[in-house]
């Protein structure tokens, strides 16, 4: 007969039941090897506890204030800039100033006033300053807002 795995069996003496300590004086009981006294020998220490250190949550500094999850977060173009890409003016759209790179598209765009413009454009934008709307009607352009 050849010996298989299933027939392997531990010595005789090798495996010894588990100890199960704090049952009683009889068999490892009393103190269940945790010594006498002492944090370690008792039971519902909290997990946070430092030793009667100040813990780690209060030394901490607590976050102020809050975040508004209702911003809107603009991207801005200058009336100069507009001057730069539309030379010749006529109408700038959001997607216009998307193809010459003056912004990223799919976030709303605000118009700001610095610099000046010389000629007659029509801007269509998500916002724009009060100084940028002047300057541009000063020009001869229109606003208008999506």
């Amino acid at each position: 007969m050849t010996l298989k795995l299933h027939h392997l069996r531990p010595a005789p003496g090798a495996k010894t039941a588990k100890t199960r300590v704090g049952r009683g004086e009889a068999s490892k009981g009393k103190t269940a090897g945790r010594g006498t006294k002492g944090t370690k020998a008792r039971n519902q220490v909290p997990v946070a506890f430092e030793g009667g250190q100040m813990p780690i949550h209060m030394r901490l500094p607590k976050l102020k204030g809050f975040k508004n999850p209702f911003k809107v977060e603009f991207q801005v173009v200058n009336l100069d800039r507009i001057g730069e890409l539309f030379p010749e003016g006529g109408t700038v759209t959001v997607d216009d100033l998307v193809a010459k790179g003056a912004v990223r598209k799919g976030q709303p765009v605000k118009v700001l006033g610095q610099g000046d413009i010389s000629v007659k454009v029509d801007v269509t934008a998500h916002a724009f300053s009060g100084s940028a709307k002047e300057k541009i009607e000063a020009a001869g352009g229109t606003t208008t807002t999506v």
